[in-house]
């Protein structure tokens, strides 16, 4: 089942049900009126939404509309929790590489995780806003699960049949920012602005044989300014499944339905260098600082600037026959409007 939620209705937006090709949608206020309102009754209204889903994928639904990803929220408008791990330990090994510090050993058995700002999230169509293109603007492409409610302490097995949606994720970070903010000893806050997610989140059943060992095998499909940037394998190099993610997050506090997990950046572990990127032969990035550390590695300094006003990055994920799978992420950067 595939589930978006459009801007209009109120600050959380109106819940559709989109039909599997991304063609059709349908409200279904009678059902829920919004995507956590279902998450909140899931076991209840699934079987309701699944009805009028099957209706629209077989062209039975008596009020479907064309569904455009332009008038979309992401998902979840707003959410109780957005916690984002760093599941893909080759992406923190070449941060740290990059500086010249050691990666301590329990990077590789205990995920990090940080508690991301959930108040407002941004459409997967709308800006990417910023106040200064000095604070060093770049993308991070995600997966991201959505959660039911989890006691404290619940084993990663009963995590990961608690996910009930899955989605991309833009996790922006202002990268000149960071630095000051982890010498402080707090970790992130004004350097990880609003995220957006993809026009539609999914069951993890929609994904087929993609959908395993608690991760997505299916390359992301990263593009800036209309060049392909990155095609990394979401299910390999995944140290934590999502199962353990969510664990982590669950391990002292009871988890609420509607909880937000995300993968951290998709990053595959690839031999040589400059062979990474997919002009020479690799499978390329899901956020520019990854490429500027193979940079400072390869030659002392970073090459590749960060975001600029105008700069256009697209994420999306294909099935086998090339149909997007959760819409794409197009987010252009744009100064933030003064007033």
């Amino acid at each position: 089942m595939k589930l978006a939620t459009l801007k209009h209705g109120g600050r959380d937006g109106t819940l559709v049900v989109v039909s599997r090709d991304l063609a059709r949608c349908q409200t279904v206020g009678g059902i829920a009126r919004t995507l956590q309102a279902a998450l909140d009754d899931w076991d209840t209204v699934v079987p309701e939404l699944e009805l009028v889903y099957d209706m629209l994928n077989h062209g039975h639904a008596r009020h479907a509309i064309p569904f455009d990803p332009r008038h979309c929220h992401s998902p979840l408008p707003r959410a109780y929790q957005w916690a984002d791990g760093s599941a893909y330990v080759n992406h923190v090994e070449l941060v740290r590489k990059a500086r010249n510090a050691e990666m301590p050993k329990e990077f590789w058995t205990d995920p990090l995780m940080y508690q991301g700002g959930s108040d407002s999230f941004v459409g997967p169509t709308d800006p990417i806003w910023a106040m200064d293109e000095a604070w060093g603007i770049d993308f991070e492409a995600e997966v991201a699960a959505v959660t039911g409610d989890l006691p404290m302490g619940a084993p990663p097995d009963r995590c990961a049949e608690a996910i009930r949606l899955l989605m991309l994720a833009n996790d922006v970070s202002l990268r000149n920012l960071i630095p000051g903010e982890l010498n402080k000893g707090f970790g992130f806050f004004q350097s990880k602005p609003a995220s957006a997610f993809s026009p539609v989140a999914v069951t993890p059943d929609e994904l087929g044989v993609a959908w395993r060992e608690g991760r997505v095998h299916r390359p992301m499909l990263v593009g800036l300014n209309g060049k392909p940037f990155g095609r990394p394998d979401a299910g390999v190099d995944m140290t934590f499944d999502f199962g353990r993610l969510i664990a982590h997050l669950a391990r002292t506090r009871e988890v609420e339905a509607g909880s937000i997990v995300g993968s951290g950046t998709v990053s595959n572990k690839q031999g040589g260098l400059w062979g990474s990127s997919i002009g020479n032969g690799g499978v390329g990035y899901c956020c520019i600082a990854e490429v500027r550390m193979y940079e400072t590695i390869e030659s002392g300094k970073p090459a590749t600037p960060f975001l600029k006003f105008g700069d256009r990055v697209r994420i999306e994920m294909q099935d086998e026959h090339g149909q997007s799978i959760f819409g794409a992420i197009d987010q252009v950067v744009e100064p933030y409007p003064a007033g």
